[in-house]
């Protein structure tokens, strides 16, 4: 069986960002699915996910707003910051998983760039770090 990697003793630094398309791996810790949708192609028995938390991902209108205006980041950026502000209780459960290991925020977006995922885990550093709204 595979050794585990050391776990960072800060926990902002046990958040990382993974597409849900490349393999599980042990290093993965716990694995959350941040889509409000499931990733097409992917068997649930085989995506390995410790929770599938699609509550915290944008919601409908603006993940649509984003599709039809992929170029406007930093406005989606700021869209998403602003719902995630409204979700103290996930954000809670996800700083909860950071306190025991690591915790893998997938995503199924082409983009490894720019995506909800790589915004989550932002913010989510950010208030782990105790500076929320700055960038981490």
């Amino acid at each position: 069986m595979p050794e585990r990697p050391p776990v960072p003793d800060d926990p902002a630094e046990r958040i990382r960002v993974k597409r849900i398309y490349r393999a599980a791996r042990v290093s993965d810790g716990k694995r959350i699915l941040v889509d409000r949708l499931w990733p097409r192609g992917v068997a649930k028995n085989r995506a390995r996910l410790t929770d599938w938390m699609k509550e915290i991902a944008p919601s409908d209108d603006l993940r649509r707003w984003f599709h039809d205006n992929p170029d406007a980041w930093d406005e989606f950026t700021s869209r998403y910051e602003a719902e995630l502000s409204e979700h103290d209780d996930l954000l809670r459960d996800l700083a909860g998983y950071a306190q025991d290991g690591i915790v893998t925020l997938l995503y199924a977006s082409k983009d490894e760039d720019r995506n909800n995922a790589v915004v989550l885990c932002r913010y989510l550093r950010a208030r782990l770090e105790g500076k929320e709204g700055q960038d981490a």
